[in-house]
C-alpha cells in the first residue's frame, strides 16, 4: 500500500510539473539574467564599454558589446531577468588565496583558532572541513568584492592541503569549489640567530652558529627524505597492487602526497627569506613538483630565477617595512613590478594568521599599492582573480568573466582597486547574496542613536 502510495505521488509531481511548463510556454528559468549597459572588466580579454553578460544556469554564456549601429543584438531567452548595470563597473569576484578566513576569528580567543595542525608531517590534513561558514569575517570579506578564498593550513613543515571555497553556503560542502587544492609547505629557516647568549630570554636555547647551520640543513634533508619516501610508497603499492590485482591497505599520508607528486596539483611553497626561495625554487626543479611561492618578501630578488622554472608567487608583503636597513622605503611596494617585468606571474594575498584573515577584505588595496608604483593595473586586477585561479588550477571555472565560466560577479560604483569605490551588488554562481556585514549592522544601529538626553557631554 504505502509503495503505490508513493507511486501516485510521484506520478502526480510529474504531472504537475508538465502542467507548469506548459503554462510557462517554454520560459527561461528564473536564474537567466542579463547584466546590461555596464563597464564590463573580463581581465582574460580587456575591457568592454557599454558591455554586457547573459548569465543562464548560473554559468556565463555570452559576452558581447551592446548593440550599436549596423550590429543587431543576440537573441535572449524569453523570461530573462534584465539588470541595468548603468555604467558602472562589472567585476569577477575576486580570490584570495593563502588565507586564514573561516580557519580564525579572534586572535585573542584560543577556541575561536582553527588553522593550525600540530605534527611535521601531515599532508592528510584537510584545512576547509574546519571553516566556520558563520564567521563574520566572511560576509566583511565578500562586501569588498572577495567571492572566493583558499583557507591554508599552517604547520611544521608539511602541514596539510587547502581548497578553493566560494563566498556562500550554509556549510563547508555547499561552499567547495574544488578540494584539494593545494599542499601547504614551510621552508625551514635559513637564517642564523646571531644574539648573544647572555642577551637571550632563554639563555638554554643558544646555539652556536654551527649548530643552527646543521639544524637547519637536517630540515631540509628531512624534507627530502619525506617526499623520496613518499614517492617510494607509491611505486611499491601502485606496483603490489598491480601483481595482487587487489587494493591492499592505504596509508592516508602517503596517498594524500600522490596529486602532488605526479604535478596534477600544486605545492605552495611558504617562504619569504631569498635563500630560502632560491632553495625552494631548485628544490622544485629537481623533483619536477608544480610550485607556487607564498609570501615572497625577497623574491624579486630572485626574478630571473623563478622566471626561468616558471613559479608564479603569491605576494603577501606589500605593506610589510623593508627588511633591511639599506633597502628603499618602496622597496615592498615596488617588487611585483619587479617580478612582472621578470616575467614572474605574480597573485596578491593579505597572508594567514588572524591579521590576515581580517585583513582580507582590504585585497584590491594591496594590488592597487603595487600600481602606483609600477604594476600595469591590468596584471594587479589579474593578480587577485585570474592569476590566483591559475595557481589552483580553476582557470577554466572562475577569475574571469568569460562564457563557461561560473557567474559569479559584482557591480562596483568605481574602480575596485581606488578605496573610494564600493559594491553594490554581488551574485556567487548566479545567486545573488547579501551584502550585510557585522559593519553595516553596527552602522545601522549607530545612526539610529537617539539624540543624547540630560546634561553632559
Amino acid at each position: 500500500m504505502k509503495i503505490e502510495l508513493l507511486k501516485s505521488r510521484v506520478w502526480m509531481a510529474a504531472l504537475w510539473s508538465g502542467i507548469l511548463l506548459l503554462l510557462g510556454g517554454g520560459r527561461a528559468d528564473a536564474s537567466t539574467l542579463l547584466f546590461t549597459n555596464a563597464l564590463v572588466h573580463t581581465v582574460a580579454n580587456g575591457i568592454l564599454t557599454n558591455g554586457a553578460v547573459l548569465v543562464e544556469s548560473n554559468v556565463i554564456t555570452l559576452v558581447f558589446r551592446g548593440a550599436s549601429a549596423g550590429t543587431p543584438p543576440p537573441a535572449i531567452p524569453p523570461g530573462t531577468v534584465w539588470i541595468d548595470v548603468q555604467g558602472r563597473h562589472l567585476y569577477p569576484g575576486l580570490i584570495s588565496a593563502d588565507s586564514a578566513l573561516g580557519l580564525t576569528e579572534i586572535d585573542a580567543v584560543r577556541a575561536t583558532q582553527d588553522s593550525t595542525e600540530v605534527g611535521e608531517f601531515t599532508p592528510e590534513v584537510e584545512s576547509w572541513i574546519a571553516v566556520n561558514p558563520d564567521s563574520e569575517l566572511l560576509p566583511v570579506a565578500r562586501a569588498n568584492g572577495i567571492g572566493y578564498f583558499e583557507p591554508s593550513p599552517e604547520g611544521d613543515v608539511v602541514a596539510g592541503q587547502s581548497a578553493l571555497l566560494a563566498l556562500a553556503g550554509w556549510t563547508w560542502e555547499q561552499m567547495i569549489v574544488k578540494k584539494p587544492a593545494a599542499l601547504h609547505i614551510f621552508w625551514p629557516d635559513q637564517s642564523l640567530n646571531i644574539t648573544p647568549k647572555d642577551r637571550l630570554a632563554n639563555p638554554a636555547k643558544w646555539k652556536a652558529f654551527d649548530e643552527q647551520d646543521q639544524d637547519r640543513r637536517n630540515k631540509i634533508r628531512s624534507l627530502e627524505d619525506f617526499f623520496d619516501d613518499a614517492r617510494a610508497y607509491i611505486r611499491t603499492e601502485d606496483f603490489g597492487a598491480l601483481r595482487a590485482g587487489r587494493a591492499s591497505e592505504k596509508i592516508p599520508a602517503w596517498e594524500a602526497m600522490r596529486p602532488y607528486l605526479k604535478g596534477e596539483l600544486p605545492v605552495v611553497v611558504h617562504a619569504n627569506e631569498l635563500r630560502q626561495i632560491q632553495a625552494a625554487a631548485l628544490w622544485a626543479a629537481t623533483n619536477h613538483l608544480r610550485v607556487v611561492i607564498a609570501g615572497g618578501r625577497d623574491a624579486w630578488r630572485a626574478a630571473s630565477l623563478l622566471a626561468s622554472h616558471k613559479i608564479p608567487v603569491l605576494y603577501e608583503h606589500i605593506f610589510t617595512l623593508p627588511p633591511g636597513d639599506t633597502d628603499a622605503y618602496d622597496v615592498q611596494f615596488r617588487a611585483p613590478e619587479v617580478l612582472h617585468r621578470a616575467g614572474v606571474c605574480v597573485g596578491f594575498a593579505t597572508g594567514r594568521g588572524g591579521f590576515g584573515a581580517t585583513m582580507s577584505r582590504n585585497l584590491p588595496y594591496l594590488a592597487a599599492q603595487a600600481v602606483a608604483f609600477g604594476l600595469p593595473e591590468e596584471e594587479a586586477i589579474k593578480g587577485v582573480t585570474l592569476y590566483p585561479a591559475r595557481m589552483l588550477g580553476v582557470q577554466s571555472r572562475v577569475g574571469s568573466i568569460e562564457a563557461g565560466k561560473e557567474a559569479t560577479l559584482f557591480i562596483c560604483d568605481g574602480n575596485i582597486l581606488d578605496i573610494r569605490a564600493k559594491v553594490t551588488r554581488f551574485w556567487i554562481a548566479g545567486e545573488e547574496v547579501s551584502l550585510a556585514s557585522r559593519h553595516t549592522r553596527l552602522y545601522e544601529r549607530y545612526q539610529a542613536r537617539p539624540p543624547r538626553a540630560g546634561r553632559g557631554f
